[in-house]
């Protein structure tokens, strides 16, 4: 499958790219980013980590905003930043922020008129590593983070796939999403009313269920203000002690749900992941 460079510019010493692509499980073009650090080549390819980002952000957020790419660069690690929705102007959407474009909720939509589209669980298990695979200089090795939305869905996606994964992190994810209204917005619309279905796109249905096998890092600001009706991370804190699986999460006092919290901690989630992606 063929790629579009759409930009490119030197950053400590390796890479950052954009490109566009034809994606075969949204049908639509997508655009993805990446970080390749300066060590890595075909003879030498380095583990990825995924950043899936939240609502209304695009591949560009967390790449411009973070400032992960120093420690990235020296800990030898490519990064991949996917959109967070499917795009064009035949893909539905909502006037709603938290819905359609944009919001994507790393799942896999089964009703109508989300369901051409909507397939972001595929895309981001398989379709985009296979590509990045195919045509960089990159390992199989990966591990999976995210914020907010994107955490949620690095979570999900983790848990769901841990033979995929080596470890998996999130700044203030949706961890309950049938018992908020950001998610149960998107699970009505994208999956419609059974909830049975909603568990499996659930972090704390699925950990809860089943043993998390993967090292999980969760940081949580105390001033964000969508703590209580959004992001319950102490759902998430109950479902793992229900399965006896480890996650550490770090109440970080003081801090919003911005991209200051995530520039705060970026350099400890790429050491933490280092460990497990060099294992």
């Amino acid at each position: 499958m063929s790629l579009e460079v759409i930009s490119k510019a030197k950053v400590c010493g390796g890479w950052h790219k954009q490109y566009s692509h034809k994606s075969i499980s949204l049908n639509c073009d997508m655009r993805f980013a990446l970080f390749l650090p300066p060590n890595a080549s075909a003879e030498s390819p380095v583990p990825v980590l995924y950043w899936l980002s939240g609502l209304t952000c695009t591949d560009e957020n967390f790449m411009q905003k973070a400032g992960a790419f120093k420690k990235a660069a020296e800990l030898g690690i490519a990064i991949v930043a996917p959109d967070t929705s499917p795009r064009g102007d035949d893909v539905a959407d909502d006037e709603g922020y938290d819905l359609g474009k944009g919001a994507g909720f790393y799942l896999n939509a089964t009703q109508t008129p989300w369901a051409s589209h909507y397939k972001m669980y595929d895309y981001i298990v398989k379709e985009l590593p296979a590509l990045v695979e195919q045509h960089f200089p990159v390992t199989q090795t990966k591990s999976i983070s995210g914020h907010s939305m994107g955490g949620h869905g690095a979570l999900t996606i983790g848990l769901k796939n841990q033979s995929q994964y080596r470890s998996i992190s999130a700044f203030s994810p949706i961890t309950n999403p049938m018992n908020c209204p950001w998610g149960q917005k998107a699970f009505t619309q994208y999956l419609g009313s059974n909830k049975e279905s909603w568990r499996e796109y659930d972090a704390s249905e699925l950990l809860a269920s089943a043993q998390s096998r993967l090292p999980i890092l969760v940081d949580q600001g105390d001033a964000d203000n969508f703590l209580q009706e959004q992001l319950k991370p102490e759902n998430l804190i109950a479902a793992a002690k229900q399965s006896d699986s480890e996650i550490e999460l770090r109440m970080q006092a003081g801090y919003d749900h911005s991209y200051f919290f995530i520039q705060s901690f970026i350099d400890e989630h790429i050491a933490f992941h280092s460990k497990y992606l060099k294992a």
